[in-house]
Formats: C-alpha cells, structure tokens, sequence
C-alpha cells in the first residue's frame, strides 16, 4: 500500500519533538489525525516505526533508519515544490529573447543585468540573428519576447516601443572629427560609410539616407557582408566611418573611437521596440514585461487571455 508525503512529514515531527501531541501542535493538526496517519504508515511499509508509552513515543531501530532515509525524501518534495510555484509565477524556469542589436552597454544590457540580480533563478537565452528569423521563430514559440532597433511589421504580434537610444559615428581615432565631442549630420556629408548587410545595417543604411541624401545627392554607404564587429575592428586604418547604436559602444576595437550624433533637435535617437504573441503561456515572459514596464515607466497593458 502506498503512502504520503503528509504521513512522512507526521512521522518525521513525531520523531523530532518525541511526543505525538507535540509533534501535533507543531504541525497545527489534531492529535488523533496526526497518530491515524502514522500508523497509515507503519501499516503502509510493514513494521512499527515507534514504540508507544504514556511518556511518549521513541522510534524503533527500523523506524530510526526509515526516518534518517524519509528526511531527505521530504526535503526534495519540499523543494520540488518551490521551484514549480516559482516556475508557475514566472521566478523560475526559462526565458528565450531574440535581439537584432550588440548589447555590449546601452539599455537592453542593463536590462539583462538587473533583470539577473531580481529574478537569478530564471535562465534568460539571448538569441541575435536577423529580424526576418527572430520574428519567425517568435511565431513558432521558439522564442518569448523580440527586441528590435527600429520597426517592423508585426501582423499578429504584439510590438510596443520600449526605449530609446543614442546614435554615434565610430571613427578612426586620427579622423579630424576625433577631436570634437560631438558630432552632427551635416559634419559626416561627404564620408565613406561602412554598414553590415545583416541587421542593423539595412536600417541605419535607411536613417544615412534620410539625414544625409540632398539635391539629389546620395551618401557613401558600402553595405558589406561583415559583421559590424569585423567592421569596426578594420576601422581604424582610416577607409571610413560607421554609424552604430549606443548598445555597441561598450566593446573597444584599436585606434577608433565613438562620438555622439546631433542634428537639429538635438542627440540623433533611435527607438527600439518588443514584440510578443499574447497567447503565450510562459509565466517567466508576463514577469519580464513587468519588469520592463517598471524600469521604463511604461504604460502598455498585457491583455487578460495572455495572463
């Protein structure tokens, strides 16, 4: 016959405290349930597990080894328990976010990193690629959440803006705009721009010719099969600048170095968004856009079907 958790947990107080009707108080249980369930258990493996007496109870020898093999039977249900109500709200389990940008600083870096120090026992996956796959694996569930530099279509998603960042022109450190702390859009007119096909390249190929294209006339820009660190590394021999985001500044590479881009209106900004299905039911994804919401005193709703 089978027996319980609740009936180990009984038996293990009963040993500890000496006394049924101790071991009773100290549960919050009637007496008469908690000495019912023990012998459940005794009944349930065979043999007695205490000698009774109107001094008390004292375990048996079988019931002294069965007690120090039940302790830690008890403790893994225990905690068994913990980590799926944890799990259940979202302070546990796995969390996968796909991003098109280089989180070496700016604000999804300190998102990450206090999002660790609040929630540790949630494993968080960082997933880069192209926006075209990550949106793709976000409608098959492979993904939770999408973090995107600038827009895309997202028929069937959630997509709400999150934050904004600053835009900076990385150049060679012997570059005569080196020397200025601040850079603006009509300065970079006649430069030769390098940009990563992959994402963001397309879209900062797109701002370059918003801000720079006049009269007719186009920038420089070579897109180039290259990841924006390759790149950035040959920077410095002085072929070109480049544009990136302020989530790219925190890696060094020799002899270039980061200025911020004004116009205008001041500090060139680029904005950055997620996207999410509602009808995901992972608890850990409903507890990061919290988190998010928060830090960013931001004000969108997540709809009740998705809670």
């Amino acid at each position: 016959m089978p027996f319980e958790i609740r009936q180990l947990r009984y038996a293990i107080a009963a040993a500890d405290h000496g006394s049924f009707y101790r071991a009773a108080r100290f549960l919050d249980v009637e007496q008469s349930t908690l000495s019912r369930n023990i012998l459940k258990l005794e009944r349930a493996i065979g043999m007695p597990i205490f000698n009774r007496s109107r001094a008390g109870v004292s375990m048996t020898m079988a019931g002294s080894a069965f007690i120090s093999g039940a302790k830690p039977m008890v403790d893994s249900a225990d905690k068994l328990v913990a980590m799926m109500r944890a799990a259940g709200q979202g302070r546990a389990g796995g969390l996968i976010l796909g991003h098109n940008s280089s989180i070496s600083a700016g604000n999804l870096r300190a998102t990450m990193m206090g999002w660790h120090d609040e929630h540790p026992g949630v494993e968080v996956e960082c997933v880069e690629a192209d926006r075209s796959v990550l949106l793709a694996r976000l409608d098959t569930g492979e993904i939770d959440v999408v973090i995107l530099m600038g827009a895309a279509s997202h028929d069937g998603y959630r997509c709400e803006p999150l934050w904004s960042e600053r835009m900076l022109v990385a150049l060679p450190a012997a570059h005569p705009l080196a020397e200025r702390g601040v850079v603006h859009w009509t300065d970079l007119r006649g430069e030769r721009f390098f940009l990563p096909v992959s994402d963001p390249g397309l879209e900062l190929r797109d701002m370059l010719l918003g801000r720079l294209a006049v009269s007719g006339t186009k920038p420089d820009i070579r897109m180039r099969q290259s990841s924006r660190e390759t790149i950035l590394s040959i920077l410095g021999s002085g072929s070109g600048v480049s544009i990136v985001c302020e989530g790219s500044t925190g890696a060094r590479y020799p002899d270039v170095v980061y200025r911020p881009i004004h116009g205008e209106q001041g500090p060139a900004l680029t904005g950055y968004s997620g996207y999410w299905r509602d009808n995901n039911g992972n608890p850990a994804l409903r507890r990061f856009l919290n988190f998010i919401k928060a830090r960013y005193a931001l004000s969108f709703d997540i709809l009740p079907r998705f809670q």
